[in-house]
């Protein structure tokens, strides 16, 4: 099993919650820690302890990661799901130094570790300017970056929020001598669930799946749509990065050299840094049929 880091700003779009299930579901990973960044790293921390407690994953040790620990109302759709979750609750290792459970982590694997990273790279920057050598023993992967295509496979590429919001952040990711492996908006933009695949994972009896659409409910009722839940998934952007931590094949991988405009656009330069990068899909519907298996639980 591949050793996996996950570095996640899960709480305010509702697709990092997804991604976790997946995460959970996948055997060829071992998730070792989950690490939160950008704006509420306890908010989202809790959040990350009450799903793997719900999933019997006590095991993962949880960190607050780096975040200025400002996040409006609006953008915490989730905070109904925790019910007054407090830190003590988790029976696992939680942690206040996200960054640094990053570093223990890789530097405690015998073999090398894929940081998984779904968000903001706040964290995963602080735990490379901490320890810079944890970067020789392992792989990013991440859902950063609009290169061809933008949201919605739009022909225009955008400013992608994962970088835009960190934009140092993510260049400490580029400059790491470590793989790096990302799903720009390219690929991951247009991955949903509607009619029956998404009937089939709304009403999956399985504990990941009761707590992904317990937060899906509360998430879509704080935005004013509580019928979303009921009826499709929004943009599951993550589980594609959830994907290439263990495989590439049902994508057309480049490789191609990435730059970062201080607006946070990503875009393709003879001087940028080379990545490989998942440009497009060889069979979309295998990858959506193999998410339900892993999400419902039916392979």
């Amino acid at each position: 099993m591949i050793p996996v880091v996950l570095d996640t700003d899960i709480g305010t779009d509702i697709d990092d919650t997804w991604a976790l299930a997946m995460l959970l579901n996948s055997p060829e990973v071992q998730l070792r820690a989950v690490v939160t960044s950008h704006g509420d790293a306890r908010y989202r921390a809790l959040l990350a302890a009450k799903f793997l407690e719900s999933a019997g994953r006590e095991d993962v040790p949880v960190g607050e990661g780096v975040a200025d620990g400002l996040l409006p109302a609006d953008r915490r759709g989730q905070q109904a799901w925790l019910a007054g979750y407090e830190s003590a609750n988790y029976d696992g290792p939680y942690r206040t130094d996200g960054a640094q459970l990053l570093v223990d982590t890789v530097r405690a694997s015998p073999e090398p570790v894929t940081v998984l990273c779904i968000g903001p790279a706040s964290t995963t920057a602080a735990a490379l300017a901490m320890a810079p050598e944890i970067a020789v023993k392992a792989h990013f992967v991440g859902m950063h970056g609009a290169i061809r295509r933008g949201y919605g496979g739009r022909p225009n590429p955008v400013p992608e929020y994962n970088v835009f919001m960190d934009v140092a952040a993510f260049r400490s990711v580029l400059a790491a001598p470590w793989p790096v492996t990302l799903t720009p908006l390219d690929t991951c933009g247009i991955v949903t669930l509607d009619g029956d695949e998404y009937a089939t994972v709304r009403d999956a009896d399985t504990a990941p799946m009761r707590s992904v659409m317990a937060n899906y409910r509360a998430w879509a009722k704080a935005i004013g749509r509580p019928e979303l839940a009921e009826q499709r998934s929004t943009t599951l952007f993550d589980t594609v990065a959830v994907y290439l931590a263990f495989a590439d094949h049902l994508l057309e991988m480049e490789t191609i050299r990435l730059a970062v405009r201080d607006d946070g656009l990503t875009f393709e330069s003879a001087d940028g840094r080379p990545v490989n990068a998942a440009m497009g899909w060889r069979d979309l519907p295998a990858f959506r049929r193999l998410l339900i298996d892993r999400l419902a639980d039916t392979a």
